[in-house]
């Protein structure tokens, strides 16, 4: 995935509103028509919360007789997983060398604190 195709994605869902949308598209396709009906706001507004999804590339539609279904498309968040993952890869390695280092540390008697057998 491509920087600029990421950074849509992610601004994409930085708004509450269309995160939700995702999460109710997650249990299958619906209409804007079906989307807008929990929200306070016009079909229109929906429909513009859908359009930047669709320009992400988190959302498709489609043509069904006269429906128009929106369509979660699952394999952009397969890529934004593994972008993640990378990240988490990376952190979890510095946690762990530094749990490393601390054990060590511990092992050995800080400098100017006197030892057991030098107190007794």
């Amino acid at each position: 995935m491509t920087d600029g195709r990421l950074s849509l994605v992610f601004s994409a869902l930085a708004d509450p509103t269309r995160r939700d949308i995702v999460a109710r598209l997650a249990a299958g396709d619906a209409t804007v028509n079906e989307l807008a009906e929990p929200y306070d706001v016009t079909v229109q507004a929906v429909s513009k919360h859908i359009k930047v999804l669709e320009d992400a590339g988190l959302v498709s539609r489609s043509r069904v007789a006269q429906r128009r279904p929106c369509h979660l498309e699952a394999e952009v968040f397969d890529l934004m997983t593994k972008w993640i993952e990378r990240y988490r890869r990376e952190a979890e390695d510095r946690y762990r060398r530094l749990d490393a280092l601390l054990e060590q540390m511990g092992e050995r008697p800080a400098t100017g604190t006197p030892t057991k057998e030098a107190a007794s």
